[in-house]
């Protein structure tokens, strides 16, 4: 795979409009630092079409790692990782009935041969998919791993050493 030097992006995708409120999380912490991404919903079940698309494109698209989000049945990680080469994350979304559990085991349960990273239910989930994210990218981008390793080091320094 030949990755444009100048151009990572990160594809933030998710199954419908309501997984945005997760999602956006991993965003946010893409912009802290400083990496490219775009958000896009693409469901696995309603726009098969737009799902299939977006796979086998990805890659020319200049896409490094993608992080699906996904509720429920939650087919959008694997389905993608089924279709692409890249590092697919999947971020499970709380449903109503059984609290996520559904969506992560959906997830985390893939077949021999087609993996995708699992991180945590909900927001949390979503947030640590994009320290990933940017992890794998820090690999070949120095720039990144600066940033990275910035805010880390704010992290660590965030915590008191007492109570108050």
């Amino acid at each position: 795979m030949s990755i444009n030097k100048k151009i990572k992006k990160v594809a933030i995708v998710m199954g419908s409009q309501s997984d945005y409120l997760v999602m956006k999380r991993c965003g946010e912490i893409l912009e802290k630092l400083q990496i490219k991404f775009e958000t896009k919903i693409i469901s696995a079940h309603r726009t098969p079409d737009r799902m299939f698309a977006f796979a086998k494109t990805a890659v020319k698209n200049n896409f490094v790692v993608i992080v699906a989000g996904a509720g429920g049945s939650a087919h959008l990680p694997g389905m993608i990782a089924s279709m692409s080469t890249l590092p697919v994350l999947g971020v499970p979304i709380e449903t109503k009935k059984l609290k996520g559990l559904d969506s992560l085991l959906s997830i985390v349960q893939m077949p021999k041969g087609i993996p995708v990273g699992t991180v945590a239910i909900g927001e949390n989930g979503a947030f640590n998919a994009g320290l990933l994210a940017a992890s794998i990218i820090a690999l070949s981008d120095s720039k990144v791993k600066k940033n990275l390793e910035k805010w880390r080091r704010l992290q660590t320094a965030a915590i008191k050493k007492k109570p108050k």
